[in-house]
């Protein structure tokens, strides 16, 4: 099966077009969770997209939500084996892909 602009060709010739849901973000996932990164995003702010690859939020990258201060904010992730923690707007640029729970 391959990907082309939101079309898939299916093993029978037939194509169906993919609706993109609304994206999901780091923001949304609770403890325990894990994830994909699909892409960083961040309006306007290339230095934040920078910062948040250097930290090893890439695309493909897993991610695991460790927990939440009492508050829901900031959160503590692991990728790429270390943690890291991020505030609800950082995490927010990080759209994810399939959750595992």
């Amino acid at each position: 099966m391959s990907a082309v602009d939101g079309l898939y060709e299916e093993a029978g010739g037939r194509e169906i077009t993919v609706m993109d849901a609304a994206p999901r973000s780091l923001a949304d996932l609770v403890p325990g969770a894990r994830a994909a990164v699909t892409r960083v995003v961040a309006d306007g702010e290339p230095a934040v997209v920078a910062r948040l690859h250097d930290l090893g939020f890439t695309p493909g990258a897993m991610v695991e939500v460790v927990r939440r201060a009492p508050l829901r904010d900031p959160v503590l992730y692991r990728v790429k084996d270390y943690e890291v923690c991020l505030r609800r707007a950082q995490a927010a640029c990080v759209h994810i892909g399939e959750v595992e729970r």
